[in-house]
């Protein structure tokens, strides 16, 4: 069975597209209210088997719904270590979802179940003129031209000769990314422990993941477009913003001119789903924990469904090998002001990532502002649990093939803030993950529009990032 995850980039296109999964991000982990939403894949559960539940207990578990396992998601030791099978599950379609969970969440042998859910590229794409090459998210107010207060400060740090290092890498859970873009192909991670032979020599799993993963497609092949880029633009956009060459006299630059970028594709023509999603961010954690790929941090610019235990675990496994979870705030409402996400969830900038005594919370949620430093309308928001602003109306970087598009969303902003990460890093390579959130939070610019709308009320500002 095809298990799709649905997730839409944060684009604009003059019209807001808001999926129902986002419209009801409410954490919601009650069996009986998580079976009223239609946003999860139908007769499928994410069943999380305890550490000493033995294979006897899986089948009488299975058995009692009339289930089969469709697949064993992590199987690499050093991720799944203290954790039993974590387990997609199909059940037969005539026994309601909140009914299968209820059969199973008072199992002895069970820690969780819950519905496989449907996550959306939460996209508005903006057909408004720009200029090619109007870069305003990555202006200072201290250059003369260009010029804009309310940028992200990136090019003061270009200025003092800080714009990245290929040691640092970052993974670009989305979409796939059209790597062969003139402005992206000499960022793009080549895996030198694997070679293509149809062997899985890194032994990690994937046979002759070069480039990366396509888990909605199952496969090592990261950009479906073709030469026609019918496909993964948003995928493609977000890592131009982390990660274009920059210097080079043509198209856009990224917030690094230098860095390693890693596609983790779960997001297909229809979307991605919650089994995917964890597959990714396992799959990075896995390349730095056991491969010791020096990953600051994963894009996450999607969102929908509710609250998912096994994708907060997978993401606390991130957290505890030093990987920061940026995601987008969402693109809330059709009321023209976002929605508040400390009522509201929105998933998975929601989350926090504090478990096994980590000391920080590894999630950054960003909201979007416009060049003018107004919170985008479009833009969710949050005094408690959104954490700053960025640069996401109007923002040109690249896109399939071998072409540039102006996009607009809360996906366009968190690429500021993943970028701002890896910068960072790259200019303290001794720095853990809690110090670059600190530095990041610490750094903003105080916004009025953002005053009481997020953790910090300021917008982001790398400028100091290499003073």
């Amino acid at each position: 069975m095809k298990n799709v995850l649905t997730v839409i980039p944060l684009v604009l296109i003059s019209l807001l597209f808001l999926s129902p999964a986002q419209a009801n991000g409410n954490e919601n982990s009650n069996p009986t209210a998580a079976s009223n939403q239609s946003n999860f894949v139908p007769g499928e559960l994410l069943v999380q088997f305890r550490a000493d539940a033995t294979d006897e207990d899986e089948a009488r578990v299975l058995g009692k719904i009339n289930g089969e396992a469709l697949e064993h998601i992590r199987t690499q030791p050093m991720i799944s270590e203290g954790q039993g099978n974590l387990v997609l599950v199909h059940f037969q379609p005539d026994l309601p979802q909140n009914a299968a969970i209820k059969l199973l969440k008072d199992d002895p042998a069970i820690e969780f179940a819950e519905p496989n859910w449907i996550y959306t590229r939460q996209a508005t794409v903006n057909d408004t003129y720009y200029t090619n090459g109007s870069l305003w998210g990555m202006y200072g107010d201290a250059i003369a031209s260009p010029k804009n207060e309310y940028g992200s400060q990136t090019n003061e740090a270009w200025l003092a000769g800080c714009t990245g290092s290929n040691s640092v890498y970052v993974g670009i859970i989305d979409e796939g990314i059209q790597y062969t873009h003139p402005e992206l192909l000499a960022n793009a991670w080549t895996n030198g422990s694997e070679s293509v032979n149809g062997s899985d020599d890194d032994g990690n799993g994937y046979i002759d993941d070069i480039h990366g993963w396509d888990f909605d497609a199952n496969n090592n092949t990261i950009y479906d477009g073709g030469s026609k880029g019918t496909v993964d633009n948003h995928g493609t956009h977000v890592t131009g913003t982390i990660g274009a060459k920059g210097g080079n006299s043509q198209g856009v630059a990224g917030v690094n001119w230098n860095v390693t970028y890693i596609s983790a594709k779960f997001l297909g023509r229809r979307g991605g789903t919650l089994a995917n999603a964890v597959k990714a961010v396992d799959y990075l954690t896995d390349l730095k924990a056991r491969h010791g790929l020096n990953i600051v941090a994963t894009n996450n610019s999607w969102g929908g469904g509710g609250f998912s235990q096994a994708l907060l675990d997978a993401i606390n496994r991130g957290g505890d090998a030093g990987i920061l979870f940026i995601a987008a705030a969402g693109n809330g409402g059709s009321d023209g002001v976002g929605d508040n996400n400390d009522t509201t969830s929105n998933y998975p900038s929601n989350y926090q990532c504090t478990s096994n005594g980590k000391d920080y919370d590894c999630v950054i949620a960003v909201a979007a502002i416009t060049s003018n430093g107004s919170k985008a309308s479009f833009s969710n928001y949050g005094a408690a649990t959104v954490d700053l602003g960025a640069p996401g109306s109007g923002i040109w970087s690249t896109t399939a093939y071998n072409k540039y598009s102006s996009y607009s969303g809360t996906s366009m902003a968190t690429p500021h803030v993943t970028g701002a990460a890896a910068l960072y890093a790259s200019k303290n390579p001794s720095a853990t993950a809690a110090q670059i959130k600190a530095a990041i939070l610490e750094k903003t610019i105080p916004t009025i529009s953002l005053s009481g709308k997020t953790v910090t009320g300021g917008r982001l500002n790398v400028g100091e990032f290499c003073q």
